[in-house]
């Protein structure tokens, strides 16, 4: 799942920390791909620390949500579904289907998330505002982040920015898809594909409205 979609299991909760953690993850894997902590293995390391132990409580829900959510039918019918839906557009470029519909259905759900008023972005971003840079240092160097400058880069562009709240808008969601495969392949796509992949993607969109909230009662109740 995406940033807002895991923030959707976490929208009622005060605690800042635990916010971060349930999306530092995938936080951490924008900052450089290369990136592979795993601090649920060492969790002996944070627990002196009340701080840490919350970050570790998010990070901890990000990978039973994340768990849950790819072994989910909901995901393995969407994600095929998209994949032919999309398959068209795609001929002549090389990203692979099955990744642009795994990709497409997280970015569907978080926009569906904002559009159906069922998360408050400003909210999710004043929770990271909230929290203490320090605390995070000191979280990542017992990760054993090689550089950690490089993610506080990251993360300041990505709370000034705010560009989550653009996901409302189905041809950012084209946007974010392509800065998404753009790690991967220099030139994903074409201007024409974009075109039809937006076309494709709101036709999509409309259709899962009506079945999407089905997905995050389901987790939830197992989470619960």
């Amino acid at each position: 799942m995406n940033f807002l979609s895991h923030f959707h299991f976490d929208r009622n909760n005060a605690n800042a920390y635990e916010v971060l953690g349930a999306v530092l993850p995938d936080l951490l894997k924008n900052a450089n791909k290369t990136w592979t902590p795993h601090p649920e293995k060492h969790q002996e390391l944070f627990k002196d620390n009340p701080i840490h132990t919350a970050l570790l409580t998010g990070w901890k829900k990000h990978l039973e949500v994340d768990n849950l959510f790819h072994n989910s039918d909901f995901f393995k019918h969407h994600q095929h579904q998209i994949k032919l839906c999309l398959k068209d557009s795609l001929i002549g470029s090389p990203v692979k289907p099955f990744f642009l519909g795994h990709v497409s259905l997280e970015l569907m759900l978080d926009s569906l998330l904002i559009t159906k008023e069922l998360i408050n972005v400003k909210s999710f971003y004043s929770h990271l505002n909230q929290v203490d840079i320090t605390e995070i240092i000191s979280f990542l160097k017992l990760c054993q982040i090689p550089d950690i400058n490089q993610f506080l880069h990251f993360f300041n562009i990505f709370k000034k920015e705010e560009y989550l709240f653009s996901y409302a808008h189905t041809e950012k969601i084209t946007y974010a898809l392509k800065r998404i495969c753009m790690r991967i392949w220099e030139n994903p796509f074409t201007q024409e594909q974009e075109i039809a992949l937006t076309k494709s993607l709101l036709n999509y969109k409309d259709d899962l409205s009506e079945e999407f909230i089905f997905i995050f009662e389901t987790i939830d109740a197992q989470l619960n």
